[in-house]
C-alpha cells in the first residue's frame, strides 16, 4: 500500500502539473486524509493547472470523493487518468449532492415542547388511575375468594423493602439526628434555650423527618428493585404469558407490593425516628449535657402522641404512592433494556416528588394538630 501523494510541478514550457500518486483508498488515507484535503483545496484554487491522475495505483470511492469536491464537483476537461478510475469518477458525480438544511427559529417549538409534555402527564395519569381501577377489582375479588390472597408475595415484600432495609436507615437516621443537634445546639445556648431542644428534635424527626427520610430511601432503593424486576419481566415477556395463562399481573405482581411496602414503611419509619432520637440525644449530651435519660423523659411532654399517629398515616400512604409508581413505570416499560434503565430513573424521580407533595399536603392538613 502505497501512501498518497500531491506534487505540483512546473514544465519547461510553463506549464504546470499536479500530480496525483500512490493509493488513494480508504485503508490509505485513513491516517492522512485531513492533510491530503487541506492541500488539494489550496492547489485546487488554481484553474489553470493541468491535473495528472495517471500515478494513482488504487483508487475506491474515498480518493474519488476527495478528487471531486477539490475539482468543485466540476469535472475537469484536461485531466489525465486511467479508463478504470473515470468509471469512479462517474460513479460519484452521479451521487446527487447532500442538501444541508438550513437552521429556521422555530416560534412554535417552546408550545409543541409543553404539548408533548402535557400528553404524556395525561398519558400516565390515565394509565395510573387504570392501574388503581384494576387493583381495586383485585381487591373485591380477594375479598370474595380470601384463599386465594398472594401472602408469600405480600410477606417477601415485607421482608426485602422492611427487614433488609433496617441497617441503613437507622445508619442514614441516627446521622440525621446527630447533625441536627449538632446545628441547633450552638444557637439555643446563645438565647439560654438548651432544653428547647428536645421539642426540636421530637417535633421535627418524629412529625416530619421520620417518614420523609424513609420515604426517600425507600424509593431510591426498593422502589427502584420493583420497577426492574417487572421491567425484566416485560423484556422476557414474563407478563405476556402470566396474561396468556388467565394470571392477573396486577393481582400476583403490584397488590402484593403496594400492600408489603405500605405494611413495611410505618414500622421502618419508627424504626429509623428511634435511632435518629438516640443520634439526637447522644449529641446534645456531648453538647449541651443534657443527659439521655432527662432527654428521653421529656420527650413525651414535648411531643403529643397524635405525632407518632401522623407519622404512621404518612409512610403508610408513602408506602403505597411509592410502590404504585414503581409498578406503573415497571408496566410501561418497553421489551428493550434502554427502556427499563430509563422507567427505573423516572419511578424515582416520580416517587420522591409525590412524596415530597403528599408531605406538603398533610403539613397543610394537619397544621393543627399535634401540638402542645
Amino acid at each position: 500500500m502505497t501512501p498518497a501523494s500531491v506534487q505540483l510541478q512546473t514544465r519547461e514550457s510553463g506549464e504546470r502539473v499536479i500530480t496525483l500518486a500512490g493509493d488513494w483508498t480508504l485503508a490509505s488515507l485513513r491516517s492522512s486524509v485531513a492533510r491530503v484535503w487541506k492541500t488539494l483545496k489550496a492547489v485546487a484554487a488554481d484553474p489553470r493547472l493541468t491535473w495528472d491522475l495517471r500515478r494513482i495505483g488504487a483508487l475506491d470511492s474515498t480518493g474519488a470523493l476527495l478528487i471531486w469536491r477539490a475539482w468543485g464537483e466540476r469535472r475537469r476537461a484536461d485531466a489525465l487518468l486511467r479508463p478504470e478510475h473515470e468509471q469512479i469518477l462517474r460513479r460519484v458525480a452521479a451521487v446527487p449532492p447532500v442538501e444541508r438544511a438550513r437552521w429556521r427559529a422555530d416560534w412554535l417549538a417552546p408550545i409543541v415542547f409543553l404539548g408533548r409534555q402535557e400528553a404524556k402527564f395525561a398519558s400516565h395519569a390515565l394509565g395510573f388511575v387504570a392501574l388503581i381501577g384494576f387493583l381495586v377489582l383485585d381487591a373485591l375479588y380477594l375479598f370474595t375468594r380470601p384463599q386465594r390472597i398472594p401472602w408469600r408475595e405480600i410477606s417477601a415484600t415485607i421482608y426485602k423493602a422492611g427487614a433488609l432495609a433496617l441497617p441503613v436507615t437507622a445508619l442514614v437516621g441516627f446521622l440525621i439526628g446527630v447533625v441536627l443537634s449538632y446545628l441547633t445546639a450552638d444557637t439555643l445556648r446563645a438565647y439560654g434555650a438548651e432544653l428547647y431542644i428536645i421539642n426540636l428534635l421530637g417535633m421535627s424527626i418524629i412529625r416530619e423527618l421520620g417518614p420523609l427520610l424513609v420515604a426517600i430511601l425507600l424509593a431510591g432503593r426498593s422502589g427502584a428493585a420493583m420497577t426492574a424486576q417487572i421491567g425484566v419481566m416485560r423484556v422476557t415477556e414474563e407478563i405476556d404469558a402470566m396474561a396468556t395463562l388467565g394470571i392477573s399481573p396486577t393481582l400476583r405482581l403490584v397488590l402484593p407490593k403496594a400492600i408489603g411496602l405500605a405494611l413495611a414503611m410505618p414500622l421502618v419509619s419508627i424504626w429509623s425516628t428511634a435511632a435518629a432520637l438516640a443520634g439526637g440525644a447522644a449529641a446534645a449530651n456531648l453538647q449541651l449535657g443534657i443527659s439521655p435519660q432527662f432527654f428521653f423523659e421529656s420527650l413525651p411532654k414535648a411531643v403529643p402522641a397524635a405525632n407518632i399517629w401522623i407519622a404512621s398515616v404518612k409512610a403508610f400512604s408513602f408506602g403505597a404512592v411509592i410502590a404504585l409508581i414503581a409498578c406503573h413505570y415497571g408496566l410501561r416499560a418497553k421489551p428493550n433494556t434502554e427502556s427499563v434503565s430509563s422507567s427505573i430513573t423516572n419511578a424515582v424521580v416520580a416517587a420522591i416528588t409525590m412524596v415530597i407533595l403528599l408531605d406538603a399536603v398533610y403539613a397543610i392538613l394537619f397544621r393543627s394538630v399535634g401540638f402542645p
